[in-house]
């Protein structure tokens, strides 16, 4: 398998806006907006990748509609739909001491503060009152369980050591 740069996914095109091609995108950062400030993206489509240049794009009601360099015709735009929105990394701006992407915690080792290992962070959740660390089993982990952990740092995650992968909670591996 070639390995790419790291990249993170920042939003998905859902549908077509209008007949010049524009197409509306469900933005993952905070604010939504973030994602017009990344020009060069990396479409993933059904496991194809396809770079793409930001043109322009703005808030449309509730949602944001883009513009692609080169696609400027509604029946092309339409092949775009469902595409997971990819920029490089290193892109991304340097987050306060004690903030994640979501990236970064996928992946890591999940012990309780009694150093019982729950699992691994498969990915994460947004549920509206706050992200919910969604861990699967592993090899190391007490029980085959996924648990879903609300992702709280200082309340429930008291830890997260990037370098060692692992993250620490105070969770009750009973529920």
């Amino acid at each position: 398998m070639t390995q790419h740069s790291q990249e993170t996914v920042i939003g998905r095109i859902t549908s077509v806006f209008g007949v010049k091609g524009w197409l509306k995108v469900y933005s993952y950062t905070d604010p939504k907006e973030g994602i017009l400030d990344y020009r060069d993206w990396i479409l993933d489509l059904d496991g194809k990748r396809i770079p793409a240049k930001l043109e322009e794009g703005r808030r449309q009601g509730q949602g944001l509609v883009v513009r692609l360099k080169g696609i400027d015709d509604r029946d092309v735009a339409r092949t775009y739909c469902g595409a997971e929105v990819r920029v490089g990394t290193d892109e991304l701006p340097e987050l306060p001491e004690g903030e994640f992407y979501w990236y970064q915690l996928e992946g890591l080792d999940v012990f309780t503060v009694n150093d019982e290992c729950l699992g691994k962070v498969h990915h994460l959740m947004e549920t509206g009152s706050n992200d919910v660390l969604v861990v699967h089993a592993s090899s190391a982990s007490i029980d085959q369980r996924e648990r879903l952990i609300p992702y709280l740092p200082d309340q429930v995650v008291k830890d997260v050591d990037l370098a060692a992968g692992r993250m620490t909670v105070d969770w009750d591996p009973e529920f």
